[in-house]
């Protein structure tokens, strides 16, 4: 028997642009880094050609939606102009939107005014903000007027700063205080399909990130899609002790057992394994007793 869309269950659809996206299916999120110091594929992608090859590598191995970062985000990253994000962004939006017209499209940003020139010149369909609107206070009230999906992420502190001491007295109970805050605070602004994602790697340590992993299935209680992005972070290289190019079997682990505990999307740079891992928790899921 399939997931049905109960109050503990949460909502199972968005819109995106007149689009329905059913998530009684998880579904697959793939990453697109066009920038020079991403902590993994940082300089890959930033001509067209090599953005148009990733991404017909992505559509061909089942992702869902594309997510277009032009700003690192990686701990201690510094900040970059907001006309270079804009720049960076206007070379892979252009190409994609020309090759794939039909593919969902995510901007991956905290500024209002790089979200709102993706979506309005070149269609994107949803904005991915890890401050959850904090860092630009003109986000919430842009999201609302576009009428896009906003993906809102948990993040302790800055980029720069994340990763400085994160503490907190019980890291589940004062996420799920934030996100009942934050939704709050989105729906007064008019914003009526959102997104949670927990910020695994963003101002926690391993135990903290641990912890959110294994009681995951609580933040159901927000009623909201969840999405979990572990994709070769360092909850996975420093407890294996390994860099990131050998990450891939470890994110496979924990995205099954994101989905296992509630994770309704995927964010990911390897598509094609994540895509797998969702058909057989699939199978999984729905086997008879």
């Amino acid at each position: 028997m399939g997931s049905k869309d109960t109050l503990f269950s949460g909502k199972q659809t968005i819109n995106c642009r007149g689009r329905l996206i059913d998530f009684a299916v998880p579904r697959v999120m793939g990453i697109l880094n066009i920038t020079p110091d991403s902590f993994y594929d940082g300089g890959r992608f930033q001509q067209e050609k090599t953005v148009l090859t990733q991404v017909t590598s992505m559509i061909r191995d089942g992702a869902d939606i594309i997510d277009i970062g032009a700003a690192s985000s990686r701990p201690g990253a510094e900040e970059i102009p907001e006309a270079e994000e804009m720049s960076r962004l206007k070379i892979a939006l252009h190409a994609i939107r020309h090759e794939f017209p039909d593919i969902l499209l995510s901007i991956d940003t905290f500024r209002a005014n790089v979200a709102e020139y993706g979506v309005k010149e070149y269609g994107a369909d949803m904005v991915n903000d890890i401050s959850s609107g904090l860092i630009d206070n003109r986000m919430l009230s842009v999201i609302g007027t576009l009428k896009v999906p906003y993906i809102m992420m948990h993040m302790q502190g800055t980029p720069a700063t994340m990763q400085v001491n994160p503490e907190y007295d019980d890291v589940v109970r004062e996420l799920l205080a934030f996100f009942a805050d934050r939704t709050t605070a989105a729906r007064n602004a008019g914003i009526i399909d959102i997104i949670v994602d927990p910020g695994f790697g963003f101002g926690k340590t391993l135990q903290h990130n641990f912890q959110l992993l294994k009681r995951l299935k609580l933040f159901e209680m927000l009623g909201l899609p969840i999405m979990a992005g572990f994709s070769r972070k360092s909850m996975i290289t420093r407890s294996l002790n390994i860099q990131p190019e050998a990450a891939l079997n470890g994110t496979t682990v924990l995205n099954i057992l994101a989905l296992n505990n509630g994770a309704n999307m995927l964010r990911v740079h390897d598509v094609l394994e994540a895509a797998e891992a969702v058909k057989l928790f699939m199978i999984y899921r729905d086997a008879e007793d």
